[in-house]
């Protein structure tokens, strides 16, 4: 039987910054088969899109990846030299990024950059990059398509500029695509479309997604399998149905309350109490455990592992902790 298409091996992604290590990715694993729509949840600064950069190999100084391992159909990612990564990104994996407007370049038309892409991957190049770029769009479902190889990305709505980034991202046939809060900065409607897009793009093609949101709602109804994170760490990973249906970490189970209930006013939403900790003064133990509820005296001595609660499910907390497991645990572990 064939492993997973991607699989992160215990990442650890820190920044050197005036005030100190930032540790920004702590000891994350995450596996994503072929085919499969796997999302990374959490609140803005958990470590999520540092994480989808550390795949792609797009960390700048002062950051750096200081540890674990990113394999690609068996590959390892990190061992690559930077001339086979710009062949992988864009080829073999792409990335949709949060804010078209600031990821496409002002300077040049959607047509120069779809057909960029296809060239310097190898698939294709003058009359017929320009014939696929068209197919792209079209496929995309902007109308007009022909017209609007000549716009620049100022002169199109939020919705169409994040259809080219989709387009530009699924040019080369990627494996894997890894869209970063998609539908930021849209509004509801566009926000379902730009979703039904990538759904239906992963079901013609059978491409592997990893999914960055913190909207549950698009989870429940676009993803099979969901990690949770919180500074710099999963705390919880299970299928999205065990998750809706029965959260078992705390912050998890926080997150959940904090959703409104449609056609249920009766249902407070409930805010998480406290704030997220400075990645770079970390609490001791458990990084959840200034703001649980369910907190004992252990949870702020050592930090807990991933225990395994049935099947897929593995959840960060002492409450799930088995009888003979480790009295303690690495740091990051």
């Amino acid at each position: 039987m064939k492993g997973p298409l991607l699989q992160v091996q215990d990442l650890h992604t820190r920044f050197e910054t005036y005030r100190g290590t930032l540790r920004a990715v702590e000891g994350v694993s995450l596996r994503v088969a072929r085919g499969e729509i796997v999302a990374l949840v959490g609140e803005s600064g958990c470590g999520k899109s540092v994480t989808a950069l550390s795949i792609m190999r797009l960390i700048r100084a002062p950051g750096k990846i200081t540890g674990g391992r990113v394999f690609l159909d068996g590959e390892d990612l990190l061992a690559k030299s930077e001339a086979e990564m710009r062949d992988i990104r864009g080829g073999r994996i792409a990335m949709v990024f949060q804010d078209p407007l600031s990821t496409l370049n002002p300077t040049f038309t959607v047509e120069s950059q779809i057909t960029e892409t296809l060239r310097v991957h190898g698939v294709a190049s003058g009359a017929e990059a320009r014939s696929r770029a068209v197919e792209l769009l079209e496929a995309m479902g902007i109308p007009a398509a022909k017209d609007r190889l000549r716009s620049y990305p100022h002169e199109l709505s939020g919705g169409m500029r994040q259809r080219v980034m989709i387009a530009i991202a699924v040019s080369c046939q990627p494996e894997l695509l890894i869209a970063d809060e998609p539908t930021t900065g849209l509004d509801v409607t566009l926000q379902a479309q730009i979703m039904d897009l990538l759904a239906s793009i992963k079901q013609e093609r059978g491409l592997a997604t990893v999914l960055i949101t913190h909207d549950l709602g698009v989870v429940a109804q676009f993803a099979e399998r969901a990690a949770v994170m919180y500074a710099g760490q999963i705390v919880e990973e299970c299928p999205v149905s065990q998750l809706m249906a029965e959260p078992l970490h705390p912050y998890t189970r926080g997150l959940l309350r904090c959703v409104p209930r449609l056609g249920r006013p009766d249902v407070p939403i409930s805010p998480i109490d406290g704030v997220v900790p400075d990645l770079v003064n970390l609490p001791d133990g458990c990084r959840f455990a200034p703001r649980c509820p369910a907190a004992m005296e252990r949870c702020g001595q050592a930090i807990p592992r991933l225990y395994p609660v049935g099947g897929e499910r593995t959840v960060r907390c002492y409450l799930h902790e088995p009888p003979d497991a480790p009295a303690t645990a690495r740091e990051g572990d």
